[in-house]
Protein backbone atom coordinates (compact mmCIF):
# COMPACT_ATOMS: atom_id res chain seq x y z
CA UNK A 1 0.00 0.00 0.00
CA UNK A 2 1.52 3.35 -0.78
CA UNK A 3 0.91 6.39 1.43
CA UNK A 4 2.21 9.27 0.98
CA UNK A 5 5.03 10.95 3.49
CA UNK A 6 7.10 8.85 5.92
CA UNK A 7 5.22 9.16 8.89
CA UNK A 8 2.25 7.75 7.75
CA UNK A 9 3.90 4.62 5.90
CA UNK A 10 6.01 4.07 9.51
CA UNK A 11 2.77 4.33 11.24
CA UNK A 12 1.13 2.12 8.70
CA UNK A 13 3.97 -0.54 9.18
CA UNK A 14 3.39 -0.26 12.78
CA UNK A 15 0.05 -0.80 13.23
CA UNK A 16 0.23 -3.89 11.09
CA UNK A 17 2.63 -5.11 12.55
CA UNK A 18 0.67 -5.07 16.17
CA UNK A 19 -1.73 -7.19 14.59
CA UNK A 20 0.11 -9.46 12.99
CA UNK A 21 1.96 -9.85 16.53
CA UNK A 22 -1.77 -10.54 18.32
CA UNK A 23 -2.92 -13.21 15.47
CA UNK A 24 -4.51 -10.93 12.81
CA UNK A 25 -4.22 -12.49 9.27
CA UNK A 26 -2.64 -10.72 7.29
CA UNK A 27 -5.18 -9.06 5.06
CA UNK A 28 -7.09 -7.90 8.78
CA UNK A 29 -3.67 -6.65 9.49
CA UNK A 30 -3.66 -4.96 6.34
CA UNK A 31 -7.19 -3.58 6.52
CA UNK A 32 -6.53 -2.05 10.28
CA UNK A 33 -3.99 -0.31 9.40
CA UNK A 34 -5.06 1.47 6.63
CA UNK A 35 -8.30 2.14 8.34
CA UNK A 36 -6.58 3.89 10.95
CA UNK A 37 -4.09 5.84 8.70
CA UNK A 38 -6.70 7.26 6.70
CA UNK A 39 -9.13 7.94 9.88
CA UNK A 40 -5.39 10.15 11.27
CA UNK A 41 -5.11 11.51 8.01
CA UNK A 42 -8.34 13.33 7.81
CA UNK A 43 -8.26 14.13 11.16
CA UNK A 44 -4.98 16.35 10.80
CA UNK A 45 -6.45 17.53 7.30
CA UNK A 46 -4.39 15.53 5.26
CA UNK A 47 -7.48 13.88 3.51
CA UNK A 48 -10.86 15.25 3.34
CA UNK A 49 -13.20 12.15 2.71
CA UNK A 50 -16.72 13.18 3.72
CA UNK A 51 -17.39 10.19 6.14
CA UNK A 52 -13.92 10.76 8.17
CA UNK A 53 -14.40 14.35 8.47
CA UNK A 54 -18.07 13.99 9.34
CA UNK A 55 -18.17 11.02 11.47
CA UNK A 56 -18.07 11.68 15.44
CA UNK A 57 -14.66 9.94 16.78
CA UNK A 58 -14.52 6.70 17.27
CA UNK A 59 -13.73 7.39 21.08
CA UNK A 60 -16.90 9.61 21.22
CA UNK A 61 -18.88 6.78 20.01
CA UNK A 62 -18.54 4.15 22.71
CA UNK A 63 -18.50 1.09 20.82
CA UNK A 64 -21.89 1.92 19.34
CA UNK A 65 -21.02 0.46 16.35
CA UNK A 66 -18.69 -2.20 17.35
CA UNK A 67 -20.95 -5.19 16.63
CA UNK A 68 -20.91 -6.77 19.83
CA UNK A 69 -23.94 -7.43 22.03
CA UNK A 70 -24.01 -6.31 25.91
CA UNK A 71 -23.37 -3.03 27.47
CA UNK A 72 -22.21 -0.11 25.22
CA UNK A 73 -21.33 3.80 25.77
CA UNK A 74 -19.06 5.39 28.47
CA UNK A 75 -16.41 3.49 30.28
CA UNK A 76 -16.29 2.96 33.72
CA UNK A 77 -13.32 5.67 33.77
CA UNK A 78 -15.30 8.35 31.91
CA UNK A 79 -18.48 7.58 33.74
CA UNK A 80 -16.11 8.31 37.53
CA UNK A 81 -15.02 11.62 36.11
CA UNK A 82 -18.43 12.78 35.43
CA UNK A 83 -19.29 11.52 38.90
CA UNK A 84 -16.16 13.47 40.25
CA UNK A 85 -17.20 16.76 38.21
CA UNK A 86 -20.44 16.22 39.61
CA UNK A 87 -19.65 15.94 43.49
CA UNK A 88 -21.04 12.57 43.34
CA UNK A 89 -20.01 10.68 46.97
CA UNK A 90 -18.62 6.92 47.41
CA UNK A 91 -18.41 6.63 43.92
CA UNK A 92 -15.09 5.10 44.45
CA UNK A 93 -16.55 2.09 45.31
CA UNK A 94 -19.56 1.64 42.61
CA UNK A 95 -19.72 0.01 39.60
CA UNK A 96 -19.90 1.00 36.22
CA UNK A 97 -23.65 0.58 36.26
CA UNK A 98 -23.90 2.12 39.47
CA UNK A 99 -22.18 5.00 38.22
CA UNK A 100 -24.48 5.27 35.27
CA UNK A 101 -27.48 5.46 37.47
CA UNK A 102 -25.84 7.66 39.83
CA UNK A 103 -24.74 10.00 37.14
CA UNK A 104 -28.15 9.87 35.30
CA UNK A 105 -29.77 10.77 38.53
CA UNK A 106 -27.75 13.82 38.67
CA UNK A 107 -27.86 15.02 36.05
CA UNK A 108 -31.63 14.88 35.81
Amino acid sequence: MAWKGEPSARQYEHIKERELDRGASESRAEEIAARTVNKERARSGESRSRSSVQDISSCRRGGKRSGRPGPRGRTREELYQEAKHLGIEGRSRMSKSQLERAVGRKKG
